[in-house]
């Protein structure tokens, strides 16, 4: 384990609550330990830690996310995760390995969207021949985490959301019964709609074969 990992998880595991991971296993359907710490304590004790011990330098950020993603309470992988996006005005391409280990690892949509609409989004923005290069492999995967990444990672780009490619992408994973990706479809265009509503209703109009929950989704703040 990575010397930045222990004391880390020596802060945590002392204010471990069994009262409070049960509840907490039980609404991630029973896939993850929890030490059953909420997510507000969760962030005053990784900002304290962070306070004391500082950010790790990014050579070790590999290591250190993945040590965090073997331990078995789910608080683990949030920390990574958290860790990742307060680094993310410095990452550069070589930390996409492990971002796509952490999409496809232990995944579920608490950490993937995290990850997807933050992390992998501000990365793609910044770097757009990665973003070609990646997009190309994950839109095409039979991962469906991977292919939810490329509906959300523009989650935040407002004005900035390639609309046309996001159609692309919804498009490919039109007749899809996978809850996962068409909640994320119907997430991804009713945050574009805050945006252009008109495009969306358009869209939603042309696009026949669209899922209902996805429609659903996507016309939420705007109506018919």
């Amino acid at each position: 384990m990575h010397p930045y990992v222990r004391p880390l998880k020596q802060v945590f595991e002392k204010y471990a609550d069994p009262a409070k991971a049960l509840p907490m296993k039980r609404y991630m359907r029973d896939q993850f330990e929890y030490l059953g710490i909420k997510s507000p304590l969760q962030a005053e004790l990784h900002r304290n830690f962070i306070k004391e011990h500082g950010l790790p330098p990014l050579e070790d950020l590999d290591r250190i996310c993945r040590d965090l993603w073997d331990l078995p309470q789910r608080e683990f992988q949030y920390c990574a995760a958290s860790m990742l996006g307060r680094l993310e005005a410095q990452l550069t391409p070589e930390i996409i390995p492990t971002m796509e280990y952490m999409i496809t690892t232990k995944s579920w949509w608490d950490t993937v969207d995290t990850l997807a609409s933050h992390t992998v989004g501000g990365l793609f923005k910044k770097f757009p021949k990665l973003k070609s290069v990646k997009l190309r492999k994950w839109r095409r995967s039979k991962n469906l985490w991977l292919r939810r990444t490329t509906l959300l990672f523009q989650l935040g780009y407002k004005q900035d959301t390639d609309f046309d490619l996001l159609c692309e992408l919804i498009r490919e994973n039109l007749g899809s019964e996978e809850f996962f990706i068409n909640k994320a479809i119907g997430w991804a265009l009713r945050q574009y709609a805050w945006t252009n509503p008109r495009a969306v209703k358009k869209f939603v109009k042309a696009a026949k074969e669209l899922h209902p929950l996805s429609r659903r989704e996507a016309l939420k703040n705007i109506g018919q």
